[in-house]
């Protein structure tokens, strides 16, 4: 079903992993899409394999230029912009006591401030456009603690608070905002951590599902909303985690 047709959407992050899901899922859908990374050869490779729907241009998420140039480039390529899924990011962790401010601030600037710069260099051209939709990529670390997290949940917890505030302002342009808080999933952040796909599904055992999550399953949810399906959504968190912030079990 082509939810997307005549979208254009621009997505951070994706050369690889989450986002090159999102990629190849929202133009299977219909869209046209911008696949912004610091990756340049995996993200201009990541681009052609999709296909003449997709293209390609550098952007460092910390760097207001970047954000104009790719915003500008994608509307010169495909003549608008309606979507932003803000997908770049890290999980650089690091308990408390051991965490420098450099190792915290690196953190903060790709997973925080790379947010509001997106957030805020997409919303002229999505007025331009009639209106449009952000999706803002937390995590269910943006909803709890994590031991040696204190870095990366301050960081998600603030994409959360930041989408509603932009929900709020950018409301009346026509604009939605509304922000998405992936469990476990299986992609190059946490295979280079060790996990595989057999250790990571028992990982996530205790789960209700009771596996962990594939990247293809946050991109459909991130075509949801993107699409005018989810028209009177905004300001929410959508919780893809498999159940795991349901409650706990007692079984051993």
């Amino acid at each position: 079903m082509k939810t997307l047709e005549g979208k254009v959407a621009l997505i951070s992050g994706a050369a690889r992993g989450q986002g090159a899901a999102e990629a190849r899922i929202f133009v299977e859908r219909g869209a046209k899409v911008m696949l912004c990374d610091v990756l340049d050869a995996e993200g201009e490779k990541t681009a052609s394999d999709i296909g003449d729907s997709a293209a390609y241009t550098h952007l460092d998420v910390t760097r207001e230029s970047d954000w104009q140039a790719a915003v500008a480039a994608t509307v010169a390529k495909f003549g608008k912009l309606d979507v932003l899924v803000n997908n770049a990011g890290i999980g650089d962790l690091g308990m408390l006591k051991e965490m420098t401010v450099e190792k915290y601030m690196k953190t903060i600037n790709i997973n925080q401030v790379g947010v509001f710069l997106g957030m805020k260099s997409v919303a002229g051209a999505m007025k331009d456009a009639g209106g449009g939709s952000i999706i803002n990529i937390s995590s269910i670390a943006g909803l709890g603690g994590a031991v040696g997290g204190i870095a990366y949940c301050a960081s998600k917890f603030a994409v959360r608070g930041m989408t509603k505030v932009a929900a709020m302002e950018l409301g009346p342009d026509g604009i939605r905002v509304n922000s998405i808080h992936p469990g476990g999933i299986m992609t190059r952040m946490l295979s280079d951590a060790g996990l595989t796909g057999e250790n990571a599904d028992a990982l996530f055992s205790k789960a209700p599902v009771g596996r962990i999550g594939q990247p293809e399953e946050m991109a459909t949810l991130a075509v949801y909303l993107a699409s005018d399906d989810s028209s009177y959504s905004t300001g929410s968190e959508f919780v893809a985690d498999g159940g795991l912030t349901a409650g706990f079990t007692l079984e051993g």
